[in-house]
């Protein structure tokens, strides 16, 4: 999942990047509320963080300008400003929740966790391909009953395959949702992470569920007759 965080405090904005990196989330920053706005209206982000004190345009402007651009990803608007009518201008102003400053990070992570399975009402804490089973809750994968151990980084990879199953995900797509907007496309760390996600994930299992789509990148499929 690819979360903007959007932050003018260099030190704030650090810790949450951290916190959320190692929740195997992608993570991009920006310090000023133009530069978010802009990029979340021209990047797909699953989830905007957004700070209300901003230097050059504040969050409530920040994130009314992004509504009025159609922008739908789910906003947690960050304050120290903590009055009920502070809270009631965030909300009015399109964002989905309200986290005032300072919080602890295990409950950032467990708002954003809450935000991202509210936007699919359809979405439960657990994800579901073929004989493949991954709790986001407690981090688990299991294939056809077994636990498999994965790393941060291979349990995002994965949880953006079982997001979008049958699909072909292409290389960029990969690294910007599992990596982060700077991911350098010319790298072959992806290939790299696929090929150890798909010695864990088939290892003693006859069907291959990873496959390669040549020229473009990869799917998460059943194998056709013959494969």
């Amino acid at each position: 999942m690819r979360i903007l965080v959007v932050e003018d405090n260099l030190k704030m904005a650090s810790v949450i990047r951290q916190s959320l990196t190692e929740s195997a989330y992608a993570v991009d920053v920006a310090n000023a509320g133009h530069d978010g706005e802009h990029m979340a209206a021209t990047e797909p982000y699953d989830l905007v963080i957004l700070d209300v004190m901003l230097p050059d345009q504040d969050g409530i402007q920040t994130c009314k300008n992004l509504r009025r651009r159609g922008v739908k990803s789910p906003v947690l608007m960050l304050t120290a400003l903590s009055t009920t009518s502070d809270k009631v201008k965030g909300l009015d102003a399109g964002a989905d929740d309200y986290l005032t400053k300072p919080f602890e990070v295990d409950e950032l992570l467990a708002r954003v966790r809450a935000l991202l399975r509210r936007g699919d009402a359809q979405e439960s804490s657990r994800l579901k391909f073929a004989d493949i089973e991954m709790d986001l809750l407690t981090r688990t994968v299991t294939r056809a009953g077994q636990k498999i151990r994965f790393t941060a980084k291979e349990f995002a990879l994965l949880e953006y395959f079982l997001r979008n199953p049958n699909r072909v995900l292409t290389r960029t797509s990969i690294g910007e949702h599992v990596w982060d907007m700077n991911f350098d496309s010319n790298s072959n760390v992806i290939d790299v992470y696929v090929s150890m996600l798909r010695r864990k994930l088939d290892r003693g299992f006859n069907q291959r569920l990873i496959h390669t789509v040549i020229g473009t990148g990869y799917s998460l499929r059943l194998p056709e007759t013959g494969e």
